[in-house]
């Protein structure tokens, strides 16, 4: 059992060490481009930083075969980024982080929960509905939502930067853009490695602990692979680069739904979702009411903190991840 926490723990420091880097040097790179810091977050940060967890699903329907790990790392690491709002709201005290935030977060929350509330239909009658090979129908319907996502965030993001510019200081001026892109790969590789290795553990912790699939899958593996984007939004938090992080942790969302497209077309047993828990559609209806509850206070923006450290709304989305936590341990497969 000692061994295999260790493993568990050893992964976890070289993702979160790792994927912190990763997403440094691709800030970096994004930054000689001139991009705004909201677009960035949502699109080149969110893809960076989401690395564990397409490496880990593939890995996890492909080698390991624990297809209830593929899918509840991903869907976990949804309701895990909405989570990391609250240690935003805890490390910046002087202000609430909704009245700071750009609105235009909406939009991409608002597509997460489309995206979210199409894959929790999915997990819910997916059996019912027509497949196209070994795969199934809601994989391209979400492949090409998200893409659409992405696009209409862009010409948004890029048309307010055009009416808003940004201030051109660079954050990382001794760095070279040769430099970023060798570390980048570097980083990258061990995000990788260590991603890959991920779901063999998440199994041994299943087996060991007398823990579910979908537990561990969607709890610890999630943590693990989601350490990247909390690393990067609280270092994002301390150069004042708030819409970075949040960009960062709603796109990664976006981007997680995508993942499960993708498991499932590398999964040739059959469509994923028609061998998974359904335990997984409460994980994924959590995720959408922790957005419903953060686009409420990016449109409200709420001032006061009711309890000093942190909001309603971080009190909020904390019930809702411990509520889906317990949920899972006892009725997850």
């Amino acid at each position: 059992m000692g061994e295999t926490w260790l493993t568990f723990m050893l992964c976890t420091a070289v993702i979160g060490t790792a994927g912190y880097q990763l997403s440094r040097f691709g800030d970096v790179i994004a930054e000689r481009t001139g991009l705004g810091r909201t677009l960035v977050g949502v699109i080149m940060m969110a893809t960076v930083t989401s690395l564990p967890e397409l490496v880990t699903g593939i890995g996890a329907v492909t080698v390991a075969d624990v297809p209830n790990i593929a899918v509840g790392d991903a869907l976990g690491s949804c309701i895990f980024n909405l989570l990391i709002l609250l240690f935003l709201e805890l490390a910046y005290p002087r202000a609430s982080i909704y009245t700071l935030a750009a609105q235009s977060h909406i939009l991409s929350a608002g597509f997460g929960i489309i995206l979210i509330g199409i894959m929790a239909l999915s997990v819910l009658v997916g059996e019912q509905l027509p497949t196209i090979g070994h795969v199934g129908l809601y994989t391209p319907v979400i492949l090409a939502g998200y893409l659409l996502a992405m696009r209409i965030v862009t010409q948004y993001e890029l048309r307010e930067a055009r009416l808003q510019p940004e201030q051109a200081a660079l954050r990382h001026p001794d760095i070279s853009l040769r430099h970023a892109a060798l570390g980048y790969l570097v980083a990258a590789l061990f995000v990788v490695a260590a991603g890959l290795w991920l779901p063999f553990v998440g199994a041994d912790l299943a087996r060991v602990m007398g823990w579910n699939n979908s537990f561990v899958g969607s709890l610890f593996v999630a943590f693990s692979t989601s350490l990247p984007e909390l690393a990067v939004a609280l270092s994002a938090l301390r150069i004042g680069a708030l819409d970075m992080a949040m960009g960062n942790l709603l796109g990664s969302n976006l981007f997680d739904m995508a993942i499960i497209a993708i498991d499932d077309l590398v999964y040739l047993e059959g469509p994923l979702l028609h061998t998974i828990s359904k335990a997984h559609a409460g994980t994924a209806i959590s995720a959408l009411v922790m957005s419903g509850a953060v686009i409420a206070a990016l449109f409200y923006r709420p001032t006061q903190r009711t309890f000093r450290l942190f909001g309603w709304t971080g009190l909020f989305l904390l019930v809702i991840y411990a509520l889906n936590a317990y949920v899972l341990f006892l009725v997850g497969q």
